[in-house]
């Protein structure tokens, strides 16, 4: 039975570039697998059903940040109450931030998928490297369906990443380039800030009663790793709760988030009077102009009214040594 099921996501930036990626990666596995390109949702949700039938002992996939979310959603929307697989993360795509935060061993998606299989083939004396994250199940209140991600963010967060797919050719430069304008632009006061850090207004309910007012928020974000991308870790506390996620509630001027991201690089909290944090498995974000404007592990939605946050399932992730 195939040991190895590779999930492959062709239209994402990295292999569009390479066409061939799908059948170097097949070769690569050989006898230990099979290699499936997923084009649509519909696509993906056979290959979950054929990847559950041939009993699949590992879930590898070969795209970013939001072909991993989009890939975990749909193999746990079709496994339902059963576990899936432990996942190996190929960093197939531009923005490989969960992959980051657990230790993922940087490489091309081929070089990954050897140390994979080199691993594999010695299971039974030395066990795969792995650690293990909850999910976010993140449920629109208005209807739409749910997804499962490691992060969360409105405000500036969904904002800095408009502003980023907007500049061009992702990658990790104009990643780099599109934080350096927003800095500058946030200490002069120029147009740039202005449109990156529109402040999300609102109000957070969490499941024990208790409430965050309703107010301007420079951002209200979450996260079950560390990291948020470019070497920040804004969810220090991810790991202080089993089962729990990091809720950050911003509301420093844009100036004074500026001077707190070194505090934020630093995974340290940020300084009194700047932000509201709670550690917690439940919580509904409210809009208090009827839309939410989010991000969910690099991905942009909108939704009318509420959102709800809740905890999602464990997911194993391999770390190829």
């Amino acid at each position: 039975m195939p040991g190895v099921g590779v999930v492959l996501n062709p239209k994402s930036r990295r292999n569009l570039r390479d066409p061939n990626a799908a059948d170097r990666l097949a070769r690569a596995v050989g006898d230990d697998g099979v290699v499936r390109c997923a084009r649509t949702i519909d696509e993906l949700y056979t290959i979950a059903e054929e990847f559950r039938r041939l009993d699949v002992e590992i879930l590898a996939i070969s795209g970013g940040d939001g072909t991993n979310q989009i890939t975990l959603t749909g193999f746990l929307d079709v496994y339902g109450e059963a576990a899936i697989p432990p996942v190996a993360l190929l960093r197939g795509g531009t923005m490989n931030t969960v992959a980051n935060s657990v230790g993922v061993p940087r490489g091309t998606p081929g070089q990954i998928l050897r140390r994979l299989l080199d691993g594999y083939a010695l299971r039974g004396s030395t066990p795969l490297g792995r650690v293990e994250r909850h999910l976010m199940r993140i449920t629109p209140r208005a209807g739409g369906k749910a997804r499962y991600g490691f992060l969360f963010g409105t405000g500036v967060v969904q904002g800095f990443l408009a502003e980023y797919y907007a500049g061009g050719d992702p990658s990790p430069l104009l990643a780099a380039t599109t934080l350096g304008r927003g800095i500058a632009s946030a200490l002069v006061g120029g147009d740039t800030i202005r449109r990156v850090a529109r402040p999300f207004r609102g109000s957070v309910v969490f499941e024990r009663g208790q409430t965050w007012e309703e107010r301007d928020y420079l951002s209200i974000a979450a996260g079950t790793i560390a990291h948020i991308g470019l070497g920040f870790r804004p969810f220090h506390r991810f790991d202080e709760c089993p089962g729990c996620f990091h809720l950050l509630g911003i509301h420093a001027s844009p100036v004074g988030f500026v001077r707190e991201l070194w505090r934020i690089h630093g995974a340290k909290p940020m300084s009194p009077g700047k932000a509201r944090d709670e550690v917690s498995s439940k919580a509904v974000v409210r809009s208090a102009d009827g839309a939410v404007r989010y991000m969910v592990d690099g991905d942009l939605h909108e939704t009318p009214g509420e959102i709800e946050l809740s905890s999602g399932p464990a997911v194993k992730l391999i770390v190829p040594s």
